[in-house]
């Protein structure tokens, strides 16, 4: 339920804070004191779209917070926790919309999403005005109504699993019949893509191996003259490192013999000579294994050049022209089976459009149901609101799409028909001209179907359209019996609606300092019948109309006089 509603320089309204308690509230005015401008406040509750234009002149932002009581709306407190957020006996929603377009939103007071702003006020509010009417007129939503009434969206939800899972088995088969229909071309191409990394027997770490040989091979001369003069500095000249070294080794011992204290041993010298020998040798060897030449060189830098073609066709790397090669096999192999694997998916279809068929049957059956019960409620409802010859048809038939009977909601195609005149066709709701007669029979809907709409704050602006003095105290009664219910929230300008509120407010626009400001005030008994005065007989009324307003208006917790209808 909606307790408070705090506006903040948003549109006229410099300040404004009002108290909301259950049962029904009227809010009554001349045209164009503000009361839309309430509305679209807490139409920015509900997630709408806000705009700079929105904020009062000479305001850098407007902010509309509302505060709803949630104490025992246990699916309400169960989505905060879901979206981590206290789930306290109070929820508070805030927005803030910015001229510098930084636009925020709050939920119990943490900095949220838009997205989870709508999420939330969604089962918290409902605004029945012309956009709202547009939506329960619209046939593209009669199947949902239907099935929201009929407590049907269970038994939808099963049948829509069914569904996507058929659509995928679908789409698999058409995507094997395009596999099917390219077969031969496409093993071809395979076969021959498989032929080509395979009569180029690469292997992992080659690329790397012929690189470090070809380095070897393209820079022989240099390598060869480096050996030489490395051999000969050590071994191959006269007084060569290791001749020299003797002599060291042996003017060492000399000192040896005749000093002990001497700390360069001799055998440090011997391990170093012989080292250095061994790597002399080394030397000698490696520049006899050294050879130009230029065949292998060249079959060097073919292989590679081919190596890199199966790169630049099948992946950056050899291991990943490997990996693809074992892909375009799976493929070649599956080709070669896809008339069994076309067979196998023919089978799961067939089994799941059974299984479709016998849930969509059910859900039809019980929409059938459903619309004789909402047909005669409805009856009921138009009945009491004056329209006792209408007659109001649900018509549920057969998808009339032979070749795809099945839709994401079922096989059914849902549309409301409506007759208001005996003797008169049945016409679909949407073509309905009448504005009296629209608005009853949205205020008719939209009692039946809150008997399952979870939503506890209802909100009514102007349902009294286009209707007259009787029939506008059966829209009050209907009202009255929906706030025994949920709290509902009606601007009206017809006193015969305004006098079945439990609570009564009056908003006016007035002027201060040269700036307009809209002014709320919350009636009291005497007040009310002042103000109900006032949408009987205007600006001039007289004190038989005055007293005809108190007879009129019903005592707070009661019912309307009989007499008064």
């Amino acid at each position: 339920m909606l307790t408070d509603l705090r506006i903040r320089n948003f549109a006229i309204i410099a300040e404004l804070q009002i108290s909301f308690g259950a049962g029904l509230t009227v809010l009554t005015g001349e045209t164009g004191a503000g009361k839309s401008i309430i509305l679209g406040a807490l139409g920015l509750i509900q997630g709408d779209r806000a705009t700079p234009d929105l904020i009062r002149t000479g305001e850098e932002e407007a902010v509309v917070e509302a505060v709803f009581d949630i104490e025992s709306r246990e699916q309400v407190r169960e989505k905060l926790r879901e979206m981590g957020f206290d789930d306290g006996e109070d929820l508070a929603l805030r927005r803030i919309v910015s001229r510098s377009g930084k636009n925020r939103v709050f939920i119990n007071g943490t900095p949220s999403t838009l997205a989870m702003l709508t999420a939330i006020s969604e089962s918290l509010i409902n605004i029945c005005g012309q956009r709202e009417h547009q939506v329960l007129l619209n046939p593209d939503n009669h199947v949902d109504m239907l099935d929201g009434f009929g407590l049907l969206l269970p038994l939808r939800r099963g049948y829509e699993q069914v569904y996507e899972r058929y659509l995928s088995l679908r789409e698999q088969r058409r995507e094997l019949d395009t596999r099917a229909r390219n077969r031969i071309e496409r093993a071809d191409f395979l076969g021959f893509q498989l032929n080509e990394i395979d009569q180029a027997a690469c292997r992992e770490g080659e690329e790397e191996a012929l690189l470090e040989e070809k380095k070897i091979l393209a820079n022989v001369q240099k390598l060869m003259v480096h050996a030489d003069t490395a051999y000969d500095v050590l071994y191959g000249r006269e007084k060569s490192a290791l001749e020299m070294l003797r002599l060291v080794q042996s003017e060492i011992r000399e000192i040896n013999d005749i000093d002990g204290q001497f700390k360069v041993p001799s055998q440090d010298l011997d391990a170093l000579y012989f080292q250095l020998e061994e790597t002399a040798f080394s030397l000698r060897d490696y520049r006899r294994a050294l050879a130009v030449d230029p065949q292998r060189l060249e079959a060097i830098e073919d292989r590679l050049e081919i190596l890199q073609k199966l790169k630049r066709k099948y992946g950056k790397t050899i291991a990943e022209v490997l990996h693809q090669r074992e892909v375009i096999a799976a493929e070649l192999d599956g080709l070669s089976n896809l008339s069994d694997s076309i067979d196998e998916l023919d089978g799961l279809i067939n089994a799941c459009t059974r299984e479709l068929e016998e849930k969509a049957h059910a859900l039809s059956e019980a929409r059938r149901a459903a619309a004789g019960r909402m047909e005669q409620m409805m009856g009921e409802e138009l009945g009491a609101l004056k329209m006792a010859a209408a007659v109001f048809q649900v018509k549920c038939e057969r998808n009339p799409d032979k070749g795809q009977p099945f839709g994401a909601k079922g096989w059914d195609q849902v549309e409301f028909y409506l007759s208001t005149n005996a003797g008169e066709a049945l016409k679909p709701l949407i073509r309905i001209a009448s504005g009296g007669e629209l608005s009853r029979i949205i205020l008719a809907l939209k009692r039946i179907l809150m008997q399952t709409d979870p939503v506890g704050t209802m909100i009514f602006d102007e349902v009294d359209s286009g209707v007259g003095g009787r029939t506008a105290g059966g829209i009050g009664e209907k009202l009255r019996d929906l706030a025994a219910r949920h709290q509902i929230l009606c601007i009206t300008h017809l006193p015969q609606i305004a006098c079945f509120g439990d609570h009564h407010f009056r908003i006016s626009k007035a002027i201060t300092d040269g700036r307009t400001h809209v002014r709320l005030d919350v009636l009291s008994e005497e007040e009310r019948v002042d103000e109900i005065t006032h949408m009987m007989g205007g600006e001039n009324f007289v004190e038989m109309t005055r007293k005809n307003a108190g007879e009129f208006k019903r005592p707070l917790g009661g019912r309307r006089p009989e007499s008064q209808v």
